[in-house]
């Protein structure tokens, strides 16, 4: 077996090449190889710049990575009598990580079923994967999605396609999501009390309680390129409502080993499990993410979502 260095501009791609014949399992092997891109060592650095003029957009710069968020004010979506707003996970987003004199973006765009079709054929044209298509609630009216997509490249490359996935978000619903007013919702939950439970501490946002919680214990890469927190390598929990009945939303990010432990701990304390899945494709270590939705009291619910983060990060 020999393997081979190519060289890009900015990238290096691994390619194993077999002599002979090879099994399946070599294949599969060669396959992964193949996709995998690694960054030059040294000076990367986002041009924001170029990612603003291109986008028409103003995102976040943290650690050296620019993310996006687009609120999508114009759904009133409702769950079990709760208003879901871009606090609670109603937020399409798209993150550049630079690598080398390229970059890698990330993002999740929330789509109706009307936009689906439209919006996925853009992300194609747009030379983006899409690397999932899942939901994040049940018996949410209007019914929604989340569609994840990624693309590695040339930052004004990049940013064009970002704009016009978003742009193909406001054709289809006939108006730009986010300048629909922003709504807010009753929280009367004692954060200092769900902070000592969880062990973390949240942040306010429109009434909406949210903790974001990294994995430092996971080295994550796609396409051999890093994942941070910033870039939705994270478990998280959105709060709302009264002590005596709250709602919880979130996301989970587990190892392969941790998937089923958590799920347990989440339905044992009457926390619902609407999803389980991928983010990405080509990430390693493998990780799934799952997400859950829990009504009832709030400190039950935070004792049975700090047994579930209990299952996470152990050695």
């Amino acid at each position: 077996m020999k393997r081979k260095t190519l060289i890009l501009p900015g990238i290096i791609v691994l390619a194993t090449a077999c002599s002979g014949p090879a099994s399946n399992n070599t294949v599969a092997a060669t396959d992964t190889k193949r996709d995998t891109i690694s960054c030059v060592p040294g000076s990367s650095k986002l041009d924001v710049q170029t990612i603003e003029q291109v986008t028409g957009m103003k995102g976040v710069e943290k650690n050296g990575e620019y993310k996006i968020t687009v609120p999508q004010n114009d759904l009133n979506v409702v769950v079990d009598g709760f208003k879901i707003i871009p606090p609670m996970g109603l937020g399409s987003w798209a993150a550049f990580t630079p690598c080398a004199d390229t970059a890698m973006v990330m993002g999740d765009i929330i789509i109706t079923e009307n936009d689906l079709k439209p919006v996925q054929q853009e992300v194609i044209k747009q030379g983006f994967k899409i690397t999932a298509i899942h939901n994040h609630f049940v018996r949410n009216h209007p019914n929604v999605m989340y569609m994840h997509i990624d693309k590695a490249g040339a930052v004004k490359d990049l940013a064009g396609g970002v704009k016009a996935i978003f742009d193909k978000v406001k054709e289809s619903r006939g108006k730009d999501p986010k300048t629909s007013p922003a709504d807010s919702v009753v929280n009367t939950i004692n954060a200092v009390a769900l902070d000592s439970i969880i062990g973390h501490k949240g942040e306010l946002s429109k009434g909406v309680y949210k903790y974001t919680i990294g994995r430092p214990d996971i080295q994550l890469r796609e396409h051999g390129i890093p994942v941070s927190t910033f870039m939705g390598f994270n478990t998280w929990a959105a709060w709302q409502g009264t002590p005596e009945r709250a709602a919880v939303a979130g996301d989970f990010t587990m190892l392969e080993n941790e998937v089923a432990p958590v799920i347990r701990a989440l339905v044992e304390n009457n926390i619902e499990v609407v999803a389980v899945h991928n983010h990405m494709v080509h990430e390693e270590p493998r990780v799934f993410f799952l997400h859950y939705w829990g009504v009832g009291p709030a400190m039950d619910l935070a004792k049975g979502l700090k047994a579930a983060l209990n299952q996470t990060g152990k050695k």
